[in-house]
């Protein structure tokens, strides 16, 4: 029985171990289009936005083959919607998410091997004009256009065969 416990999570170690894996800067987000909180301080608003982010940067890096590794540099972020002023209860701030208001991300990426061997390198000015009307499945997250958006540009990279498949 021990043997087999411990196989299981050898297999369960080496697995995550040995998965892609990604590296996000945020670079100069004072300067980003729409970052704005509705009913949290900014501080904490943008490390919510950041490790949402960094977690779906993350989630699809695992879909790379072992020791691959993906660095992106975000240098601009929309989020869908737009915050307008004291329009939700007790006159907070709210976003309010409109088809005209579409997710808009743009950053540089370095794609690396095993080897540290530079397999893929761009700029990307992602946007989705059809985010409302696309059927999806809601992953209960936060920033959920803006991970369709990721994972919409990441799945065109690998049919393209920019990025190898796992």
């Amino acid at each position: 029985m021990n043997k087999l416990l411990f196989s299981l999570l050898a297999l369960l170690v080496t697995g995550t171990a040995l998965a892609g894996e990604a590296k996000v800067t945020w670079q100069d987000p004072d300067h980003y289009t729409d970052i704005n909180p509705t009913n949290e301080t900014r501080a904490g608003f943008r490390a919510r936005v950041f490790k949402g982010l960094d977690e779906v940067f993350d989630s699809l890096a695992k879909e790379l083959p072992d020791g691959y590794k993906l660095q992106v540099t975000v240098t601009d972020l929309d989020l869908a919607g737009d915050v307008k002023p004291m329009r939700g209860p007790g006159g907070q701030d709210i976003r309010v998410v409109k088809d005209i208001d579409w997710p808009k991300m743009s950053f540089s990426y370095v794609l690396s091997d095993s080897q540290d061997k530079q397999v893929a390198a761009g700029n990307e000015d992602l946007k989705d004009i059809n985010f409302r009307s696309s059927v999806k499945i809601n992953t209960g997250g936060s920033f959920y256009y803006e991970e369709n958006l990721l994972k919409d540009w990441f799945k065109k990279q690998q049919e393209k065969k920019i990025f190898p498949v796992r």
